[in-house]
């Protein structure tokens, strides 16, 4: 039987008729009142302040005034129980590769979350910190044979596969896997694709499962990614409904029931109410509780977790005036640094105003705009350290006052994907300081 004449063939739309969940309205008063984030800035603030304050640019040493980070784990915790809030059915394994801190690490162990780790030395870390491999996802569906081993000797048992060639090195090196089938997703509305690269097409799966039967493999489940900063979460009802289809096929097959259903990452605070909805629906409608009880969802959110967790502040080392109210700014980070995002993960930072003449302006939202206002007249390109032409921070943007060398700008939300891929390009520092608190105390 094809694949898609396993379950009713529903518009993903169709399936949301009717219902109005809305877990914010299921949250009291003081729970929305501290939803995470608002409660970081008076203490990121004393952080960056403090930093700042004891930076002199004229007798410093090299390197002193280098950019710096602060990270509210308390943002961190806050996230967690939030996740709890709207998706009380999914577990979170944390993406370690979206920022792979230590720190980071063990506040969300401490909380019980588990991890998605990508490779040898992300389990190896994860391990350090106490955690156990049954909470340990390796959830690379393409794996070098010696890190097949490595998982093996370390007890890591769940693991992803997408293709036949990955089933065999399994079956060798690995055979007590428990194994998820990753499927295909329309992506197409996502900043950051992943179905270009990973994922099985669902004409394609009687092959795969044939393959699991013949080598005597543990399939346990079945997992997805509908790709990060998707803007169309009908997407997500797809996949949802897509792996149910696999869940009847691998039956169909003779193969022991599957227990786990593992939707993928690319969660994002800004979206992740009206993600939760659609995802909450989809679960209930294909794989009611009453039905299936025995079956677990896991996901592997990175970016909801630590993205609005870090705030990065660095220094104007340089101007060039092109007009009387139009410069080329040059600061101490970039994209070789930890702004890397903007070519790696299609980020658009904001450039803020934390110090200038003597003044300290955190949060004031009126130091910067992407378009000129009457407020902000001072027309910039912003600009990273390295000789590289490609090391631009912004082509354009209007702030309240004409920067200096010396003043400091910030960036908030900045804590995914950035420092986890930074680069010494030029000889600029790999990494730089982390100041860490925690507003939850």
């Amino acid at each position: 039987m094809n694949s898609v004449e396993q379950t009713e063939r529903l518009a993903p739309s169709s399936i949301l008729q009717g219902v109005s969940y809305n877990p914010i309205a299921e949250l009291s008063s003081k729970q929305q009142a501290e939803l995470p984030h608002e409660q970081s800035h008076e203490k990121i603030f004393r952080a960056l302040k403090e930093k700042v304050d004891t930076i002199n640019h004229e007798t410093c040493d090299a390197g002193d005034e280098n950019s710096f980070f602060v990270c509210d784990l308390g943002e961190v915790a806050r996230l967690k129980h939030y996740w709890a809030k709207l998706l009380p059915r999914v577990t979170p394994f944390y993406a370690v590769k979206c920022n792979p801190n230590l720190e980071i690490i063990k506040r969300l162990a401490s909380m019980s979350t588990n991890f998605d780790c990508a490779s040898k030395s992300e389990i190896e870390k994860v391990l350090s910190c106490g955690v156990a491999p049954e909470r340990i996802i390796y959830a690379n569906p393409c794996k070098a044979s010696s890190f097949i081993r490595f998982a093996a000797k370390n007890g890591v048992k769940k693991s992803t596969f997408d293709n036949v060639d990955e089933l065999y090195k399994i079956q060798k090196y690995h055979p007590e896997s428990e194994l998820l089938l990753r499927i295909v997703t329309d992506d197409s509305s996502a900043q950051c694709r992943l179905s270009t690269k990973y994922g099985c097409k669902l004409d394609d799966v009687p092959v795969l499962l044939e393959t699991v039967k013949e080598l005597g493999l543990n399939l346990i489940g079945v997992s997805f990614h509908v790709g990060s900063g998707a803007s169309d979460f009908s997407t997500v009802t797809q996949a949802v409904k897509d792996a149910r289809d696999v869940f009847d096929i691998a039956e169909s097959y003779g193969l022991p029931a599957l227990k786990m259903l593992d939707v993928g990452g690319g969660y994002q605070f800004d979206t992740i109410t009206e993600v939760a909805g659609v995802l909450n629906a989809a679960l209930d409608h294909f794989f009611p509780q009453e039905t299936h009880a025995d079956v677990s969802f896991i996901a592997e959110p990175g970016r909801y977790f630590v993205a609005t967790a870090f705030t990065l502040a660095a220094t104007v080392i340089g101007k060039r005036n092109v007009s009387d109210k139009e410069s080329m700014i040059y600061i101490n980070d970039g994209v070789y640094g930890n702004m890397n995002c903007i070519l790696f993960d299609h980020q658009e930072p904001t450039p803020r105003v934390l110090y200038h003449n003597d003044q300290f302006s955190y949060m004031d939202s009126n130091t910067s705009s992407k378009v000129p206002t009457e407020a902000c007249k001072n027309r910039v390109s912003m600009w990273g350290p390295t000789c590289d032409g490609l090391d631009c921070v912004s082509s354009e943007f209007y702030m309240k006052y004409d920067l200096d060398v010396g003043d400091w700008v910030y960036f908030s939300d900045i804590g995914a994907y950035t420092c986890s891929a930074a680069t010494p390009f030029n000889g600029f520092e790999q990494t730089v300081d982390i100041i860490f608190i925690d507003s939850a105390l």
